[in-house]
């Protein structure tokens, strides 16, 4: 009898590991056909899409066409016609709106019959519709969310099955920045046992108690059962970041036959020592969540990531991680990744998302939508902390356009809300942008009632983080014109665009409240964060650090050109002032020479910069005004070895701390050095020098570990150099690339805004001596081949290998 009770346990036991037939996720961003522009009948099967392009997804359809310059004799009065002008100059990146087709054959795998299928889309911008052999299916009225589809009735098997897409970017009025256009983001077909499945996100875990030697983890699921049963059988398996299971235990869950879908607490764990999640040391575990049938096989499995951490708020200390008081330092910009448009590349985020991290960030706001999941996914691993935001204005024309906004936001709150809850990188949640001025809100009371039933609906479903609203304070409340808005009073965190200042008044007469500088200007960079109170604020998020596409201030700058990064990724020098303030135990030095004023007013803050360049390349006789940007006790400044003086850095003073002005700098061919002391040791240095022609091109590829699985992304960087290998800033050189191998230029790009070249095809000039060149990979391995060419410099040839996962 004991040995039989052994073999069923071994039995058992295999079955309850073995979960070949649990869920599959198959991606379908592969081999699509494309059209520009509205096709009658192409929604249809037999519809002749051969003439069509090829394009894999994500895919962004507006970015390869042509600019759309405003036409000389247009004026900007109140008619139709100028009025979209207007709204293409400073908004949506110069690029026609329109639809775009999309179409996919395939025939299902046989061992889905029977089975429950789901397509699932994370976005279609900026509304979409869906079809599978020419019926509507499904599809969004705001695209920055996901949602499923249920083909299981639907899909016709031992056959083709057509899928058919159509993306619309709606009016120019219809967003306030560039969204691209088109399946912008994954797109997967979802098998599972159709009787026992989790639903669409269905994990929520939490950790409600972190002490010193352990932590509480708590994990519910949403589960649909449709067998005759009273109990669930789940396995719940924590995983470290070594792979070790700290955890694995089998559960039954009563179950109420009545109720088919349902959450259920699954498990309450506790972790001894856990390995806490923070921004210096991201750690994260990984649960697998296993449902089971009766006869212990796998019906299903799910796994998420997630983080052991504590964050608290309070109005004496503003944020804290782990106990521990941190500032958030963080970047406010759009979703979309330069030459790439809103196509959505990991690898193009965790490059920027490493660019930051070296100059000193760890916080990231979603302004002003949600971004997508391997965004968060990069920020869990990198240890940023995000502000999580749904929407702009709760206005109908910029939450898709098609349908009031009053009809979406019940749907795209639990979307939003349960697909980012298991993020350690989200520590609040922000519903809007910038709304509480607007009279025509619904419920017409500047935002109050909007944000109280959202803010029901978002606690119904994560109640771990408090929920904001970013506003601008300038519009404070209509009455007295010295208060806080209604709606500031009703956010568990006062978030301000900009008005910084506000935050001593507020805190005399409103005690409990919670400061948070939701944006902050490049223009008052420095005096922005040190004249907070910066033991009691939570911190702030720069606004466009990173040069972006859209929103531009007038033709020819195609976008945003106030972040100290510019839209190709190099940084300004005023990004080296930034990195002196958030890297404050990083000795910095940097030069910065000015070459322009720029004076720009945008949304009634000023947010124009000093246009400024660190070359030494000038013209003989000329002098010049710069800053060194230290975080030094004092700089020197020479030319040729010959000092211009010391000056200290005033610590005491927000308007110029870290940054000292020196005018009327002679220029001499030669170098021009900054040395930073500390103590009266040199810390840090700058040099640049006068280089000399320039003679080739050099290349330098970022992607060392290079992924053959049609997504990853090699950045390769081209400048001109002189003999002796420098950066020729002065070049300007059109390069033109060639690629042998399994891979495609996807994106060519420099940092001048200004130019008419598109961020398409295989040519593009330097601009300050550099241009980066885009690759995606092929799905098969092995050795590619760029050329890098220009008419009177020695040609680049940067050889690159794609690896097999």
């Amino acid at each position: 009898m004991k040995k039989i009770s052994l073999i069923f346990s071994a039995l058992m036991a295999f079955l309850t590991v073995s979960a070949d037939d649990a869920r599959i996720v198959r991606t379908m961003n592969f081999d699509w056909r494309f059209h520009a522009g509205d096709v009658a009948g192409c929604e249809v099967p037999g519809f002749n899409d051969k003439g069509w392009q090829s394009v894999d997804v994500p895919h962004d359809f507006q970015i390869s066409q042509p600019w759309v310059p405003p036409a000389k004799d247009e004026k900007a009065d109140n008619s139709d016609a100028a009025s979209n002008v207007k709204s293409r100059l400073s908004s949506r990146g110069f690029k026609e709106m329109g639809i775009g087709w999309y179409r996919k054959s395939f025939t299902p795998d046989a061992s889905w019959k029977g089975k429950r299928i789901v397509l699932d889309f994370e976005g279609i911008m900026l509304v979409g519709d869906v079809y599978l052999n020419g019926e509507r299916i499904g599809g969004t009225e705001y695209g920055y969310v996901g949602f499923e589809i249920d083909i299981t009735k639907k899909l016709k098997f031992s056959q083709e099955n057509v899928i058919a897409v159509k993306a619309n970017t709606q009016k120019p009025e219809n967003s306030r920045w560039y969204t691209g256009g088109g399946l912008f983001r994954d797109v997967n077909i979802i098998v599972t046992d159709p009787q026992m499945y989790f639903t669409r996100h269905p994990l929520y875990i939490t950790t409600p108690v972190v002490e010193a030697g352990k932590a509480s983890v708590k994990v519910q699921a949403e589960i649909a059962c449709y067998l005759r049963t009273n109990k669930l059988k789940v396995n719940t398996k924590i995983i470290d970041a070594l792979g070790n299971a700290v955890y694995d235990v089998t559960k039954d869950i009563d179950f109420n036959r009545g109720q088919k879908i349902n959450e259920h607490p699954i498990d309450s764990i506790t972790i001894s020592n856990p390995h806490l999640w923070s921004c210096e040391d991201p750690y994260l575990y990984k649960a697998q969540i296993t449902l089971l049938r009766p006869d212990g096989s796998v019906a299903d499995m799910v796994t998420e990531n997630f983080g052991v951490r504590k964050i608290e708020y309070s109005p004496e200390f503003g944020f804290k991680l782990n106990g521990k008081k941190v500032i958030m330092k963080g970047i406010a910009n759009h979703h979309t990744l330069g030459a790439l448009g809103a196509a959505v590349y990991p690898r193009a985020i965790e490059k920027r998302l490493q660019m930051l991290k070296e100059f000193g960030f760890n916080h990231v706001r979603t302004s002003h939508n949600p971004y997508s999941k391997s965004f968060l996914d990069l920020c869990d691993k990198y240890g940023f902390l995000v502000v999580d935001e749904l929407y702009d204005k709760w206005l109908t024309k910029f939450a898709g356009g098609r349908t009031a906004w009053e009809n979406i936001w019940q749907y795209d709150v639990p979307e939003f809300v349960k697909r980012d809850r298991n993020h350690p990188s989200v520590v609040m949640w922000s519903l809007g942008n910038e709304l509480q001025t607007y009279w025509d809100l619904p419920y017409a009371d500047w935002g109050v009632t909007a944000y109280r039933l959202q803010k029901v609906l978002l606690n119904r479903y994560d109640t771990t983080r408090p929920v904001t609203v970013a506003m601008h304070p300038r519009g404070r409340n209509l009455k007295t014109d010295s208060l806080p808005a209604p709606l500031v009073l009703e956010t568990d965190i006062a978030a301000y665009n900009y008005r910084y200042m506000y935050f001593p008044g507020d805190s005399k007469r409103f005690p409990h409240l919670m400061f948070y500088q939701s944006e902050a200007n490049t223009a008052a960079m420095g005096p922005n964060y040190y004249e907070m109170d910066l033991d009691k604020v939570i911190g702030l998020a720069y606004w466009g650090m990173i040069d972006y596409l859209g929103e531009s201030h007038g033709w020819p700058a195609k976008g945003w050109t106030q972040g100290v990064f510019d839209i190709s990724l190099e940084p300004k020098p005023i990004a080296y002032f930034l990195r002196s303030i958030f890297n404050e135990n990083e000795p910095i030095v940097h030069i910065g020479i000015i070459d322009k004023d720029d004076n720009t007013v945008w949304n009634d803050v000023k947010v124009g910069t000093q246009t400024m360049s660190d070359h030494w390349n000038r013209k003989e006789g000329s002098k010049m005004s710069l800053y060194t940007y230290t975080n030094a006790d004092e700089v020197e400044l020479l030319v040729n070895g010959k000092t211009i003086g010391v000056r200290k850095n005033d610590r005491n003073n927000p308007k110029v701390r870290n940054k000292i002005r020196w005018d009327n700098v002679a220029y001499q061919k030669g170098n021009i050095e900054a040395v930073a002391r500390k103590g009266g040791k040199v810390v840090a240095r700058h040099k640049i020098e006068t280089t000399g022609e320039a003679k080739r091109l050099a290349a330098v590829a970022d992607n060392k570990d290079w992924k053959a699985d049609g997504m990853d992304l090699q950045h390769v960087r081209v400048c001109a150099v002189d003999s002796k290998g420098r950066r020729v800033q002065t070049s300007d050189n059109k390069i033109r690339f060639e690629v042998s191998g399994p891979a495609e230029i996807v994106g060519v790009i420099n940092g001048n805004l200004a130019s008419d070249e598109l961020t398409v095809g295989n040519s593009r000039s330097l601009y300050k001596g550099t241009a980066t060149v885009i690759l995606r990979s092929k799905k098969e391995a092995g050795k590619v081949t760029l050329t890098a060419s220009a008419d009177g410099l020695k040609t680049s040839k940067t050889v690159m290998l794609s690896v097999a996962e």
